[in-house]
């Protein structure tokens, strides 16, 4: 009996080491170390290798070769080894800024064992670490009144399918009665519900321009586009299936007009200012197509309309009564009088060039809209950036 009541001790006790065995399994090396010059150390453990680097948006940029075009893609720097332990510092401080970053050790890449903080983009996880100051502070979870954000599923009678949205509600929502505006927020290609909640920092950035009086509290809706999909790759019952970039029904016309059915949904959900005043829609790259057009075909359903990086005319191949007669719908749309239509893109953007077309054709028919430039390309850097200036403009009375 001793000798069994020993046996379930040690056993109980092995499970016990088991099941913490998360506890003590971190790694004691300190990577990214952000040092009090804003210069950033990145270690790795890795004795046998031969060679590796880091690669990061913090780095010089270099050019891409992609089946989608040349991108402006992320450099990387070599890390020294000394016993054992891989290093490496940045020569300069690193401006504020959201960066992401990831290892290539003899070619393989890796994310950082050091550092949990990770966010995926379409099919690429990469590590993150944050330099605060200036803009950057809006992208921290500072100490003011926080928001909600819900994953929300709705039924869609046109598609016969429940499709997920992801829904940020304003501090105080829950309890003060009052109805908001709503700012339905797009993604682009390879993107999905979640995209603008992770890796652009929409609640983050919609808590603090509240709490300091710079945005109006709003509702905002981030759809996904892509109407194959339930939900996000993962989070559906189609399984744990390989995010990408090649999805069926998402630039050919099916989720604009697919579109009255969300702007329904939450109106029936939530409390909301149902009409044109009240909602707006802007989105990045695709979900910046998909927002001129859907702008364009409800000329009576949002009054701001925000296009960052957005890609212009659909595919040559592609036959919808969503394209056609493209200069009467908008003319049936500027001839309402938008109160903001905004369109931002980086100067080394791959779409530069369609947009500066767009904008020709607006000028020519003396369509009034605002334009804002930045540097670099089609990054989310720029869509962070372009998001805490569009905010600010909407719904102001």
């Amino acid at each position: 009996m001793k000798k069994y009541i020993l046996l379930m001790m040690l056993a109980a006790c092995s499970f016990g080491a088991y099941a913490q065995q998360a506890l003590w399994g971190g790694s004691k090396i300190v990577s990214p170390q952000v040092n009090d010059d804003k210069t950033v150390t990145f270690r790795l453990v890795a004795p046998n290798a031969r060679e590796v680097k880091v690669t990061g948006d913090f780095l010089p940029t270099q050019k891409i070769n992609t089946p989608f075009g040349e991108f402006d893609g992320p450099g990387t720097a070599d890390l020294v080894q000394k016993d054992g332990v891989w290093e490496f510092t940045t020569t300069s401080p690193l401006a504020p800024e959201l960066y992401s970053y990831t290892f290539l050790v003899d070619g393989l890449k890796i994310t950082d064992p050091s550092n949990v903080h990770q966010i995926r983009d379409v099919a690429s996880v990469t590590n993150v670490f944050l330099i605060d100051g200036g803009r950057a502070d809006y992208y921290k979870t500072n100490d003011v009144p926080h928001g909600t954000v819900s994953k929300m599923w709705y039924q869609s009678p046109s598609l016969g399918m429940a499709r997920r949205l992801t829904v940020y509600t304003p501090a105080g929502y829950e309890t003060s009665g009052k109805s908001y505006p709503v700012f339905y927020l797009l993604h682009g290609m390879g993107g999905d519900e979640n995209a603008w909640s992770e890796l652009g920092r929409a609640a983050q950035i919609l808590d603090n321009m509240i709490a300091q009086g710079k945005a109006e509290p709003m509702i905002v809706v981030m759809t996904n586009g892509n109407l194959a999909m339930q939900a996000a790759p993962g989070e559906t019952s189609q399984g744990y299936i390989a995010p990408t970039m090649q999805l069926p029904k998402t630039m050919e016309g099916s989720f604009e007009q697919h579109f009255p059915e969300v702007v329904d949904f939450v109106d029936r959900n939530f409390r909301t200012i149902k009409q044109k005043s009240g909602r707006a829609i802007g989105g990045l790259s695709m979900g910046g197509f998909h927002s001129m057009h859907i702008s364009k075909e409800y000329p009576d359903m949002f009054d701001y309309v925000g296009l960052f990086s957005a890609a212009i005319t659909p595919d040559k191949s592609v036959k919808s009564p969503v394209y056609e007669n493209l200069e009467a719908k908008l003319k049936a749309q500027f001839d309402k009088k938008p109160a903001l239509y905004w369109i931002a893109i980086g100067n080394t953007d791959f779409l530069y060039q369609a947009n500066a077309e767009y904008r020709k054709m607006l000028d020519g028919k003396g369509y009034k809209y605002t334009y804002y430039e930045t540097p670099e390309g089609h990054i989310w850097k720029n869509w962070r950036i372009y998001l805490t200036e569009f905010v600010p403009l909407l719904f102001k009375k």
